[in-house]
């Protein structure tokens, strides 16, 4: 029997708010696709990949991830859900063959080998077998460099680049499988890609001159816009008419982005559809950017840029950072948002002037007049709407993890 694998979530995803607000570490985006997607694409030749979770987004998350309930035999390895996992970090795991050994960098576990017998004492709840790896209670600790693990807010920006180029040798770049319309101009199609059912209007241009560009099966590509330079399109989604899109983007399931668009992650189901800029940036599921939203992602004395999170300073150490927006959350038109920005779940900013460094979950409001709470009820009902355009229902699973989220936030319904 193959070796079961549990990819877990640990305490640290507390220290991702909000982007880990409403959905599993591993659930997010850095390169062309998940954190899971990365995990099963690598260990799934190992052994069956399982998921844990926390308790509140189960309900929600069992519908795609296969969760883990117990154990299926003698052995399991546990795996750390924040590790961006590529080749090298499997043959790490290779090195772990029996119960008790385990991978640690810089203080952080990653992995630990143990029995099925230790997982059903704790009921299959991993704090006290991972705190006892922590103490040093584990038989056979290895320490190892050079993994990439999302330890920070802004990592999943900071590490996309890089992913992004690792994955594109995994597309089919060179195959033309869509609709190209006469008169669009695929520039170097030996490193593009163009999925069935995908369609590019009329005088789009896609150039691959300096990089690849991936559109992925369904998704469109409407005339005049502009795709260059390490692109990769999600299925369904779509690039409106003039936008320009480039250097470094994944544009995820559904979504819709026009504008002028750069080294940015956009999460499935979000909107930033009309001119504006983003850079730098990652925008959650379910948000939506407001004609002429634009974001600053690079400071005016060029140092570099700093995070301010609940009146607590971070350093980043990164030259150009935009936004960080967790899911569902709204800006107006026109809003302005300054360097190192970061958005809670379900904030809706409207109004003129520069926007804070850092607006709480659940806040209602913008920088002429302060933020208010915006009251749990009225944001889950906006919420319901907003999926069921797509053709997504909010259901009792949803509506609960939701309330959840905004009960941490300290916002109970009024």
């Amino acid at each position: 029997m193959s070796l079961q694998i549990v990819v877990y979530e640990d305490e640290a995803v507390a220290g991702l708010l909000p982007l880990t607000e409403l959905k599993p570490v591993y659930a997010l985006v850095t390169g062309a696709s998940t954190l899971a997607v990365k995990f099963r694409r690598c260990l799934g030749a190992i052994g069956e990949v399982t998921f844990h979770m926390r308790s509140g987004l189960a309900a929600w998350f069992s519908r795609q991830y296969p969760v883990f309930s117990a154990p299926a035999g003698d052995e399991l390895l546990l795996v750390n859900g924040r590790i961006v996992c590529d080749d090298s970090f499997t043959s790490l795991l290779g090195q772990l063959h029996s119960p008790g050994q385990s991978l640690v960098q810089d203080g952080e576990l990653l992995a630990l080998r143990v029995t099925a017998a230790q997982v059903a004492a704790c009921a299959g709840k991993f704090d006290a077998l991972l705190g006892a790896c922590a103490s040093g209670a584990a038989t056979g600790v290895m320490q190892c460099q050079g993994v990439r693990v999302i330890s920070h807010l802004w990592d999943p920006v900071s590490f996309h680049t890089e992913e992004l180029h690792r994955e594109s040798a995994l597309l089919s770049l060179g195959c033309i499988e869509g609709d190209v319309a006469e008169g669009a101009h695929l520039v170097n199609p030996e490193r593009i890609y163009v999925g069935k059912g995908a369609r590019i209007g009329p005088g789009a241009v896609l150039d691959a001159s300096e990089g690849f560009v991936a559109v992925a099966p369904g998704a469109i590509v409407e005339p005049q816009a502009v795709v260059a330079g390490n692109v990769f399109i999600a299925g369904q989604a779509r690039v409106k008419m003039m936008a320009r899109v480039y250097s470094n983007v994944c544009v995820g399931a559904f979504a819709k982005v026009g504008g002028e668009v750069e080294d940015s992650v956009i999460e499935s189901y979000s909107n930033k559809q009309h001119d504006g800029f983003l850079g730098h940036s990652y925008i959650s599921s379910w948000c939506n950017l407001g004609a002429g939203t634009t974001t600053s992602d690079l400071r005016n004395d060029y140092k570099k840029v700093k995070l301010h999170i609940n009146g607590v300073e971070h350093a980043t150490g990164l030259q150009f950072l935009g936004l960080i927006m967790g899911e569902h959350s709204k800006a107006a038109i026109n809003s302005t948002f300054n360097t190192g920005t970061v958005v809670g779940t379900s904030v809706n900013m409207f109004g003129s002037g520069l926007s804070p460094g850092y607006i709480p979950s659940f806040s209602w409001g913008g920088p002429g007049t302060g933020f208010s709470t915006y009251r749990p009820d009225k944001a889950l009902e906006t919420a319901r709407t907003v999926m069921a355009r797509r053709g997504v229902e909010l259901d009792e699973a949803y509506e609960v993890m939701f309330m959840e989220a905004a009960s941490r936030c300290g916002k109970a319904c009024l």
